[in-house]
């Protein structure tokens, strides 16, 4: 054999790692910067059982990092074994590891970090007489214990983080970008346990100091996400069998242009996890205006056993056991909240420093099941004749004309639906009612003059409607309304167009869902994987309208669509849904696509601008907008109307100054 045979046959030994270097490299998984390093142990702080965390950093973390605790500590004979690799208080067994409770228990969190620094831990145990303390250098060796003071709970400090990998070191960046990573993640933490108290120190100048407070506190949300978060969100609960969400829910118009306001805490782990991201927005659907963000901070309680959270090293990532059921229970939770009425969520005020419209919800706090039902305020009664018979009379109803019978199984019956809101007037132009038909006088008040009343001498404004009741209508695209609190801004064509798109999907899931076969029929080719998915979920495809037949074993023929969708691309969308169920097990392209042509129909059908309107029709419009869903917003997301108090109107001119 010659020398390079020789030596290119050692090469290829399999050895063992040195401690030292296993130890670096996992590290390498888990510790990319200061910030990573400050997570893993506050992770820890919290499994303790820590009431209280200090956390105080020199130079973002890099030259120190000290975390204290009054946690439950670590026993004298534990503090050498807490720095070995795999080495955990928190599993025994593989029935611990298939229901984990804890934030970490993976053992690798403290030897990594001491492999890349110089750390010190010192601890006493409950009730334990003496403080005790290990150091390590980073070279895999930890001294022995000794006495110290040290009040119950743990100090971890290190120093010098990457100090025997320069290599690494090069990839940290300024101080003051590092900085920004670890009060990201102290704020994180902070909105995962409002029971326990936070404070960071930088450079010796405390940065951040939360008290700890109840879990359905605002103040905790507002310290760490700012004042007008849980001032434009709604607070709400919602359960189902071992499942329990809260949280705060921005309202639409609340919305921002990235996605950096969006929490949730997964039994108070913080996860970015691709069913639970789907599902809110899905929540969101129809609200949102394009390329806007909603925010959020939600809490998903559930059955430990039924997550497994062992999937990366930084947890953030999670695998459901029954993926569909969570992501209809937190789809529908936030859909009830988002779809609440605008009688239901409060207003929009207006900004004048700004010129924006900023949202205000009534409450701070609804619960789902008892404050999300449509209250009818309005005592509205229907006649047959399809209007309404109260102040508000002579804007038709659509909802009470789309029977069954009614609603053809074609896309122009949609269409017609949309079309027959306005009836032609004799003179050509188009008129929202015939007058003739309104039937007035079953309120207790009818007119602008008993509303005044009623609101200045009687002071029952529990009586007036959340929209009031119009004045005006400026330059025929705004109606001017009064309410108890001051002037109501309506855009009335936003506010008709998502009158009669909920209208439309409500016709649309009233009546079943209808097939029309393809004249050629669609062939698709598909992967392996695809056509599983296809044998697996062949029911959802029947629900949604698609009859699909498998011809060959990765080729699949489409015969029947949903009426509507027959002009789609009909293999791209099956494409994309097959697609959707492999990555996320669930799909909502069609359901979306169908949304989008019902939305222009709705938005071709509602009241254009320049439409005259009398106080009746106004007056209908505002009490169909308080029982709608949604109302607070347009199909594409832009607000239908703003409420501009009197205290406001109030400051611009002065008065009582």
């Amino acid at each position: 054999m010659s020398s390079f045979e020789s030596s290119a046959s050692s090469q290829n030994r399999i050895r063992a790692l040195d401690a030292r270097l296993v130890n670096q490299i996992a590290a390498g998984e888990i510790i990319e910067r200061p910030a990573s390093m400050l997570k893993e142990l506050v992770e820890n702080a919290l499994d303790a059982g820590a009431t209280s965390i200090d956390i105080d950093v020199d130079n973002a973390g890099v030259k120190r990092l000290k975390i204290s605790d009054n946690g439950h500590g670590i026993l004298k004979q534990d503090l050498a074994m807490a720095l070995s690799r795999h080495a955990t208080s928190k599993i025994e067994n593989l029935t611990d590891l298939e229901q984990i409770a804890t934030l970490g228990f993976r053992g690798e969190a403290l030897p990594s970090i001491a492999s890349v620094t110089r750390m010190t831990i010192k601890s006493r145990e409950l009730n334990a007489d003496q403080a005790w303390m290990v150091s390590s250098d980073g070279n895999n060796v930890t001294s022995e214990p000794v006495p110290v003071a040290h009040p119950q709970g743990t100090t971890i400090e290190t120093r010098d983080l990457f100090y025997n990998t320069p290599a690494r070191r090069k990839f940290l960046r300024t101080d003051n970008t590092e900085f920004k990573h670890v009060d990201q993640i102290v704020r994180r933490m902070a909105l995962s346990r409002f029971d326990v108290a936070f404070k960071l120190t930088h450079n010796g100048r405390t940065v951040l100091h939360l008290p700890s407070v109840s879990s359905d506190d605002p103040r905790r949300v507002k310290m760490v996400c700012g004042d007008n978060v849980p001032d434009n969100s709604l607070y709400f609960e919602e359960a189902r069998e071992d499942m329990h969400l809260s949280g705060w829910a921005g309202l639409p118009s609340f919305s921002r242009s990235q996605g950096d306001m969006q929490y949730f805490f997964l039994n108070g782990r913080l996860i970015r996890d691709k069913t639970i991201i789907h599902a809110v927005r899905l929540g969101y659907q129809d609200v949102l205006f394009h390329g806007r963000h909603p925010v959020y901070v939600l809490y998903l309680e559930m059955d430990p056993a039924g997550v497994d959270v062992n999937v990366h090293p930084t947890k953030h990532e999670v695998r459901f056991r029954d993926s569909r059921s969570v992501h209809s229970f937190v789809f529908r939770a936030l859909q009830r909240v988002v779809g609440a009425n605008a009688a239901e969520t409060g207003s929009l005020t207006v900004d004048a420093e700004h010129g924006v419209a900023v949202a205000k919800p009534k409450t701070s706090s609804i619960a789902v099941d008892n404050q999300l039902q449509l209250t009818q305020q309005n005592n509205i009664v229907y006649q047959s004749d399809s209007h309404y018979s109260s102040s508000g009379a002579g804007f038709q109803n659509v909802t009470n004309r789309l029977s069954q019978d009614q609603v053809r199984e074609q896309i122009a019956g949609y269409r017609s639906i949309a079309d027959s809101v306005f009836r032609p007037s004799p003179d050509g132009a188009t008129s929202v009612i015939d007058t003739a038909d309104v039937n007035v006088d079953k309120r207790s008040f009818t007119t602008q003059a008993d509303f005044n009343g009623v609101n200045s001498a009687d002071n029952k404004s529990e009586a007036i409607p959340p929209l009031g009741f119009a004045l005006a209508q400026l330059k025929g695209i705004y109606i001017l309304a009064e309410n108890s609190q001051g002037l109501v801004l309506v855009d009335m064509h936003a506010a008709h167009e998502r009158i009669t798109y909920e209208r439309l999907k409500q016709a649309r899931l009233d009546t079943k869902v209808v097939q029309q076969a393809l004249l050629v029929p669609v062939t698709i080719h598909v992967s392996d994987v695809e056509v599983a998915v296809w044998n697996e979920r062949q029911s959802l495809f029947s629900e949604l309208g698609l009859e699909i037949e498998q011809m060959d074993e990765t080729v699949l023929v489409v015969r029947s669509v949903p009426e509507m969708l027959a002009h789609a691309d009909v293999s791209q969308l099956v494409r994309d849904v097959l697609s959707d169920l492999v990555s996320q097990e669930h799909s909502s392209r069609i359901e979306e696509t169908i949304h989008e042509i019902l939305s222009s129909i709705a938005c071709h059908g509602s009241v254009r601008a320049n439409r005259l309107l009398s106080i009746a029709e106004m007056n209908a419009l505002l009490r169909d907008m308080e029982a709608t869903e949604r109302s607070g917003q347009c199909n594409h997301g832009r607000p239908t109307w703003v409420q501009m108090p009197l205290s406001q109107l109030d400051g611009w001119f002065k008065r009582g100054q």
